[in-house]
């Protein structure tokens, strides 16, 4: 946190951490309280329908604390449209966002990024696509793509997220990849499967125990390790970019 996010936070009377759209380890949290005192967990219900919220945001000063930088949700973009219309004073007070520093991590030039992709859960037999398409319109670009992971299996939002891990999202892959040869019978398949694509594994961006791993998308399925986790899928690489690609294999 910025050292004005955590004066505001302490100066509020009560605190709010959000737990729908984004997560942070629960080590981290338990170190919340240290940093600017008591809080309570908010979920998907509380936010999207913040009626409560707003009636004593109007008695008294809140915090809604939001991990990364708030205003990159539509959810929040919604909650301070809500407070301007029922005019109720509010701050938005930026953060330090994992897209930002998963760039950075990476060793790739940001501006060969193209869109930034949500890989979802699959539920039940819905498989949307769209994700995969907007990959492949980035690799047609020579464009890098951010791809952040899922959190919640469920989609509802009430329970406290489960991050994917790299072997489902390898997995969702494979199956959106099958998906579109299915429903374009005209399509050639993949030149190169999934499991081949070079990709860069950023894991528990913004804690100690962050770590950094570059390879084909099959031996990154196989990490383990860490908590919440991002992908890039580079497109053609300078070589300043492939070299540092190299430095982050592991060894």
């Amino acid at each position: 946190m910025t050292d004005r996010a955590k004066k505001i936070a302490m100066a509020c009377e009560k605190r709010y951490l959000e737990g729908y759209t984004a997560v942070i380890p629960a080590s981290q949290e338990e170190l919340l309280e240290d940093v600017v005192g008591k809080w309570e967990r908010l979920m998907r219900p509380s936010i999207e329908s913040p009626e409560s919220i707003l009636q004593e945001a109007r008695d008294t000063p809140i915090a809604i604390l939001v991990v990364g930088d708030p205003m990159q949700a539509t959810t929040h973009i919604d909650l301070e449209a809500r407070c301007a219309e029922k005019g109720i004073g509010f701050e938005v007070v930026p953060g330090m966002s994992a897209t930002t520093m998963a760039v950075s991590l990476s060793g790739l030039q940001s501006y060969r990024f193209g869109r930034q992709v949500t890989l979802p859960y699959p539920y039940g037999k819905y498989l949307p696509t769209s994700p995969l398409e907007m990959i492949h319109s980035n690799y047609a670009m020579d464009l890098h793509t951010l791809v952040l992971l899922d959190l919640d299996p469920n989609g509802m939002g009430f329970d406290p997220p489960k991050p994917m891990q790299p072997h489902e999202a390898v997995r969702i892959l494979e199956k959106m990849s099958r998906r579109i040869v299915e429903q374009n019978e005209n399509q050639d398949p993949p030149k190169k499967p999934v499991k081949d694509w070079p990709g860069i594994l950023i894991s528990d961006i913004g804690t100690e125990n962050v770590n950094v791993a570059t390879g084909k998308l099959g031996n990154l399925s196989k990490i383990g390790e860490g908590w919440i986790h991002t992908l890039i899928l580079p497109a053609s690489m300078s070589d300043n970019e492939k070299d540092a690609y190299e430095r982050r294999k592991p060894r």
